[in-house]
């Protein structure tokens, strides 16, 4: 039996070198200590592929990346989940709150026996936090839905139920949380604090009508999974969504 539980992180990135930069360093800096790297870039045209290259050997042995043209960020992350050799899956497009977040989501999965985990995150816009993420856990139906970016989960979850549709713009990571998570056949663990701290004005927040594409595409993903009174359940995601603005 293996002492510990490998964890794949999984980093899509696209002109973005400096970034990743950070990104990569952070990884390096986190205390768990078996973790596989994947870096997968869309063929960038910037000098990101030098980046991975200066980087590579500082993970000894431990980072996989290519670089070749995708669909989209969750065809790049599909790409990722598809080289992953880890035990549990997670990405990483943001910032680690601590060296420890990965070790402490591993040890929470491993004592309650759960098939994945999720915490709290907030929006920053530079050093203002502008929306605070905190769901703790729920239901589905009721607008519930736990912070992505928080969200790693073990291999075999995908493979059970597959990986993220990619003829959606904004919310295929929305649809593949409904359709894992709608019938309690997942169990997730929530850690109750702020684990990632996430920029401000990605694909889904960056304007009034980045957030209306959302729902739209949430709306949905609620139909194509069968869950019933979906308009219902929108209306629970905005007055969720509101009361996280609120809320910081």
């Amino acid at each position: 039996m293996k002492d510990h539980l490998k964890v794949s992180v999984i980093t899509t990135t696209y002109n973005d070198a400096e970034h990743l930069r950070t990104i990569m360093e952070q990884v390096l800096r986190q205390s768990y200590p078996d973790i596989e790297y994947i870096v997968v870039d869309g063929a960038s045209k910037d000098h990101t592929i030098s980046v991975i290259q200066e980087m590579e050997p500082r993970f000894g042995g431990r980072l996989r990346w290519i670089s070749e043209p995708d669909r989209g960020i969750y065809d790049a992350i599909n790409k990722g989940i598809r080289m992953a050799t880890g035990d549990i899956v997670g990405c990483c497009f943001d910032h680690f709150t601590s060296e420890h977040v990965i070790a402490r989501m591993v040890d929470i999965i491993e004592r309650e026996g759960t098939d994945g985990v999720h915490a709290d995150l907030v929006y920053k816009d530079k050093d203002r936090v502008v929306r605070t993420w905190r769901q703790g856990q729920g239901k589905i139906r009721f607008g519930w839905m736990p912070g992505h970016p928080t969200l790693y989960l073990k291999k075999e979850v995908y493979d059970r139920f597959g990986l993220y549709k990619t003829d959606y713009v904004c919310s295929a990571d929305y649809e593949f949380m409904i359709r894992i998570l709608k019938d309690d056949r997942i169990r997730l663990s929530y850690i109750p604090e702020v684990l990632i701290e996430m920029d401000y004005g990605g694909t889904s927040t960056k304007s009034l009508k980045a957030y209306w594409v959302s729902l739209v595409e949430g709306h949905r993903g609620l139909k194509e999974n069968h869950v019933r009174f979906a308009w219902f359940t929108d209306g629970c995601r905005i007055l969720k969504l509101i009361l996280q603005f609120i809320r910081h």
